[in-house]
C-alpha cells in the first residue's frame, strides 16, 4: 500500500514533500516493528543499539562519548541507558585506566549471549519485511545517504 493510502492523503505539496512524509512514516513503522521484538527480550531500542555497538567493540571497551557518537538516536541519554543495562548485568562499567575521569563500558558475557539469542529472531524479522532486491536496497541506501549529505 502506498503512503497516500496509508495516511489517507491524496495531495502532497510536491513529490519531495511526499517522500519526506513517507520516510517519517516508514521510520515510525520500522520502530514499532522493532519495539515488539525488543520488548520480548526486556530491551528498548536504544539499549539494543548500545549493546550492538559494544559487541562491535568487543573485547575493547567503549567510552560513553564513543557510544553517544555512534548511537542511532542522538537524543537518547546514553548514561541512563548504560545504568539500565548495568542493572540487567548486560554491560560492565569501570574507570578508564588512561583517564580517571572517563568511564569504560564493556558488554558482559550475559549481554553477548542475549545478542546471540536475538540474532536469529532479528534475521527472521528482517527477512519477513524484505521486499526489496539487493540492487533496490543499494539504490535506497544511496538515495538516503544523498538526502542527508
Amino acid at each position: 500500500m502506498g503512503i497516500a493510502e496509508e495516511i489517507k492523503q491524496q495531495k502532497f505539496k510536491s513529490e519531495f514533500s511526499k517522500a519526506i512524509v513517507n520516510i517519517i512514516y516508514t521510520n515510525s513503522w520500522l520502530n514499532q516493528e522493532n519495539l515488539q521484538l525488543f520488548k520480548s527480550y526486556g530491551l528498548t531500542t536504544p539499549q539494543f543499539n548500545i549493546l550492538r555497538i559494544l559487541r562491535g567493540q568487543h573485547p575493547k571497551p567503549a567510552t560513553v562519548n564513543l557510544l553517544i557518537d555512534r548511537m542511532l538516536d542522538k537524543s537518547s541519554n546514553a548514561s541512563r541507558i548504560i545504568d539500565k543495562l548495568e542493572q540487567k548485568e548486560l554491560v560492565i562499567r569501570r574507570q578508564c585506566s588512561n583517564d580517571r575521569r572517563a568511564v569504560d563500558v564493556l558488554i558482559s558475557n550475559k549481554g553477548l549471549e542475549l545478542l546471540e539469542e536475538m540474532d536469529e529472531k532479528m534475521s527472521d524479522w528482517e527477512s519477513s519485511i524484505n521486499t526489496l532486491t539487493e540492487q533496490e536496497a543499494q539504490t535506497l541506501n544511496g538515495l538516503l545517504d544523498k538526502l542527508r549529505s
